[in-house]
């Protein structure tokens, strides 16, 4: 059997942080929460539930889960979100790799909830993120706030079809507020990486990301509120590049 370190970053969560973690008994056999000083229930949640507490100053995204990385137990790691949960199904699929683990890495399915709804399309479904990996074979990059685990070269990857439940926005306010946050940090992202931005990546990616998600992704499938996802994904996409463009 292969022990599991479950790693969560969490800011402010107080409002999901217990289902998250309610939904790894009996499957993690260590759980780490590292907090960038919350000033909610956050902590007080989590040492109620008995995880590991440890605070940190929030650096960016990718650097604090690399951070979380070496604080936990295990090298076999399972990273969610604070506003993640396992489904069923997926608990189920987990207990199988830890007595069996076979790949380097696993896939995993994300279904998101909007609003109250569960989105299946608007490029939001499968939404697959590599989650459950041996520690030794990667590390956190990207481009933050869109960080992502890359593998070595040479790693073996596979796929869980269980879903990883997300609870993202609770109202379309919410969205609308991070997308302003996150834009401001994905544009500079993009300075410091030597990206440049113009009037041609202003004006016709927004276009393109919304006939890509609204009507290829089947958007429309998820009515009203699958046309405001693909509005403000393209919104987003138009603020990334006219922020950048602007510094």
């Amino acid at each position: 059997m292969t022990n599991i370190s479950a790693v969560i970053i969490t800011y402010n969560e107080e409002r999901n942080i217990g289902r998250c973690l309610d939904s790894l008994e009996g499957i993690a056999d260590d759980i780490v929460v590292v907090d960038s000083f919350s000033t909610d229930k956050t902590g007080k949640i989590c040492k109620a539930k008995g995880v590991r507490f440890v605070q940190h100053k929030f650096e960016g995204h990718i650097e604090q889960k690399n951070y979380a990385i070496i604080q936990a137990q295990y090298p076999h790691i399972l990273s969610l979100d604070a506003d993640e949960a396992l489904s069923e199904k997926l608990k189920k699929l987990i207990l199988e790799v830890k007595a069996d683990w076979q790949y380097d890495g696993y896939y995993i399915n994300r279904l998101t909830n909007y609003c109250g709804k569960w989105i299946r399309h608007c490029g939001w479904y499968p939404d697959r993120k590599l989650r459950l990996w041996d520690s030794a074979k990667g590390r956190w990059g990207g481009i933050n706030p869109h960080d992502k685990f890359e593998m070595v070269e040479g790693s073996v990857t596979s796929n869980l079809k269980g879903d990883l439940l997300h609870y993202s926005f609770y109202s379309i306010k919410e969205h609308i507020t991070q997308v302003n946050k996150f834009t401001d940090i994905s544009s500079d992202a993009l300075l410091k990486k030597g990206l440049k931005s113009n009037l041609f990546k202003i004006i016709f990616n927004p276009i393109v990301k919304f006939i890509r998600d609204y009507f290829f992704k089947l958007g429309f499938l998820d009515g009203f509120y699958g046309l405001v996802i693909c509005t403000i994904s393209a919104h987003a996409k138009f603020l990334k590049y006219v922020k950048a463009y602007a510094k």
